[in-house]
């Protein structure tokens, strides 16, 4: 049975039946975007959340990010069942917790992460749980959905759908933080810096004092400089066409910037390292980018992608290169053990050490979601967040 803040405010345990919907008002009933057709817009619904079940959090949304892992979604890049509430990146405060669930209770802040894990299969013991392909966080197909629209199951993208005032998530999905943590800040620690700053960290796990270049320096890329910095590279090359990101990119500590419609990316980066870098690092998601990439490293250099390429491109490499010892490999979501990288970055921001303030560049309502998302695709902000009524 699950639990959730007793209504009379003595913060005892009360079973969420369908007696509790009216006590919390309109709990159950929550405002979403969703995902109903490709290539048009996201469509704000009043949507029903089912009560949480064995192992499940449900969780009051306080911010989301604006990434493009969800425009890939919505602009077909990715296959996925439609309708669908999509949104990844994510914080909240827990409200309710189901049978079984020991590890979380009401009043809980928390950040969401699409890496669930099992923890018993063989990545996930072997020290790689983002690469867990387990199915446990879906429910029985016998059981209701959590999401619903009257007779009309919503998916949930990434088994999250943090686009809606609420989210009902499997327990693996969820990593509690310090109260203290600004939530809106937060959120961005849930994908984007997580990605950008493990993919340095532990995916490449650059050594002090290595060259680093970095193509793309929106949310994710912002924070493999970061990375970089926090490592101790001796150089670390932005690469961006937007000047308030490679501005961004240098107040975060890049010692270099280039503006590739000014010059060649890759003969830049050439001259500017005697002979390319050892670590390059692609947060876009593009094939042009990606051979830019794998092309500016020196002999025995290694190139990670972090951007999310469309499904079924296909990456070319000049074969000799190989004969260098270069490496071009994939990044997924950092590489990350979040239930301990997450609450780790929290405290380098508490302590100063990671400047999401500025990252943010807009904070934006839910009825703002697809004006955030034109913004998104013309590149002009480093990440907006929507921020939901009541965030601390």
């Amino acid at each position: 049975m699950s639990r959730a803040e007793d209504a009379a405010g003595d913060g005892s345990p009360v079973p969420l039946t369908g007696s509790i919907r009216g006590m919390l008002g309109d709990t159950m009933n929550v405002k979403a975007a969703v995902l109903r057709e490709v290539d048009q817009p996201l469509s704000i619904e009043t949507i029903e959340i089912d009560d949480p079940g064995p192992g499940e959090v449900l969780i009051r949304t306080a911010a989301a990010g604006v990434c493009h892992s969800d425009l890939h979604f919505m602009n077909g890049s990715y296959a996925t069942d439609l309708p669908v509430v999509p949104g990844h990146e994510s914080a909240g405060v827990v409200e309710a917790v189901g049978d079984g669930v020991t590890d979380f209770a009401p009043g809980d802040h928390v950040i969401t992460c699409m890496s669930v894990f099992c923890g018993r299969c063989k990545r996930c013991i072997t020290g790689r749980p983002y690469l867990c392909a387990s199915h446990h966080a879906d429910r029985p197909p016998a059981n209701p959905a959590r999401l619903r629209s009257g007779d009309e199951d919503i998916g949930q993208l990434y088994h999250l759908s943090s686009f809606a005032e609420k989210m009902l998530v499997h327990e693996t999905a969820v990593v509690k933080i310090r109260p203290d943590m600004p939530l809106d800040r937060a959120a961005l620690i849930g994908c984007a810096v997580m990605t950008g700053f493990g993919a340095v960290v532990n995916t490449a796990a650059v050594p002090v004092g290595a060259s680093v270049a970095v193509i793309g320096c929106g949310g994710v890329g912002l924070a493999a400089v970061l990375g970089a910095v926090a490592v101790g590279a001796s150089k670390i090359i932005a690469i961006d066409l937007n000047p308030d990101n490679l501005g961004l990119a240098q107040q975060f500590g890049a010692t270099d910037v280039i503006d590739p419609s000014a010059v060649d990316p890759v003969e830049a980066v050439v001259e500017l390292t005697e002979g390319g870098v050892e670590y390059s690092f692609e947060a876009i998601g593009r094939k042009d980018t990606c051979e830019q990439a794998f092309e500016m490293l020196c002999a025995g250099g290694d190139a990670t992608v972090i951007g999310m390429v469309p499904e079924g491109q296909k990456i070319e490499v000049d074969a000799a290169a190989l004969l260098d010892e270069k490496t071009l490999q994939g990044s997924n979501m950092g590489s990350n053990r979040f239930r301990v990288d997450m609450p780790a970055l929290v405290e380098r921001y508490m302590s100063g050490r990671l400047p999401l303030d500025d990252m943010i560049a807009d904070r934006v309502s839910l009825d703002q979601i697809n004006e955030a998302f034109d913004e998104l695709r013309a590149g002009r902000f480093a990440r907006s967040v929507i921020v939901f009524d009541g965030t601390p």
